[in-house]
């Protein structure tokens, strides 16, 4: 995975990722090929880091994280053409599993070992899938 380090103001700026309480953001692209990170206060919202730094606005594309040394927030919110499955519960099933890899691997690869949370406000979706005879 190719890790773009978004610097946003700060040009003298060369390394950020120092496993200090800095909240840092991240938006992975569901294909694994790359990752955009910036501090938060630079990277302000996830679709804004995505335009800013790769001029991409399809935030559909990215798993989409905000992390520090004690874990990692996912904003978890599955498109509903994810993969193209048109089964809900596969869908759900599918980003999850896909979104906890990727994340982890992102994390890992700089050098972070921390636990990934869903917050309480993105997960109707886990909720869904409880109800469901998945």
């Amino acid at each position: 995975m190719d890790i773009i380090k978004y610097y946003g103001s700060d040009e003298t700026k060369t390394e950020f990722i120092n496993h200090d309480s800095e909240p840092l953001m991240a938006v992975i692209a569901h294909d694994r090929s790359h990752a955009v990170v910036s501090l938060l206060d630079e990277g302000c919202e996830h679709h804004l880091l995505l335009a800013k730094a790769l001029d991409k606005y399809n935030i559909d594309e990215y798993f989409r994280i905000i992390f520090d040394n004690e874990g990692a927030d996912w904003t978890f919110v599955c498109p509903p053409n994810y993969k193209n499955i048109a089964n809900k519960e596969k869908r759900i099933t599918e980003f999850f599993n896909d979104g906890v890899d990727a994340i982890t691997e992102f994390l890992k690869q700089i050098g972070y070992d921390v636990p990934i949370n869903v917050p309480r406000r993105y997960r109707r979706h886990m909720d869904y899938l409880k109800n469901s005879e998945y």
